[in-house]
């Protein structure tokens, strides 16, 4: 019996379209029967926060951090074109003329196909992110937990 093969994306990025990337390669390897992991860390946490607010207990910083980051997949920027927010607007409906997912449903989609979603908990800690911030169903590591699913990766990326 031939190992399943494994592919590793960290995905650092708060843009959309390099989230959606990430995505758009994630479910494709997990179509090819691939086991996937997707590591979120730094500006890439954001594709994993709920849409709606949360009200928790924050320290002033933390509170800040909050209100700068997007709330949701669905509200992160553009890496270029961002164009005061209307290049996002263009980019889905262009997506939704031809079809194609949208990032949430992306993420959805992760999760039907047994895809690990795992949060970065020191960076969690350093933007004071809580888990009842983020998505339901995902796990939570650190550098570590990553390192040990890449060290056996056929496909490691850094998004």
């Amino acid at each position: 019996m031939t190992e399943k093969k494994r592919t590793t994306i960290i995905l650092f990025s708060g843009d959309y379209d390099k989230a959606m990337a990430a995505y758009i390669i994630a479910n494709g390897a997990a179509a090819y029967d691939h086991e996937v992991t997707i590591f979120h860390t730094f500006w890439g946490l954001n594709a994993l926060r709920k849409d709606e607010p949360v009200s928790l207990k924050k320290g002033f910083l933390e509170k800040m951090f909050a209100k700068m980051m997007p709330r949701g997949s669905d509200k992160m920027r553009l890496s270029n074109m961002n164009f005061a927010g209307m290049g996002p607007k263009m980019i889905k409906h262009v997506m939704k003329k031809h079809n194609a997912m949208s990032l949430p449903n992306l993420i959805g989609l992760a999760q039907e196909q047994e895809i690990k979603l795992i949060a970065c908990t020191m960076t969690m800690d350093l933007l004071g992110l809580q888990q009842e911030e983020l998505l339901d169903g995902i796990e939570y590591a650190g550098v570590a937990a990553y390192l040990a699913e890449a060290e056996d990766g056929n496909v490691n990326l850094f998004i």
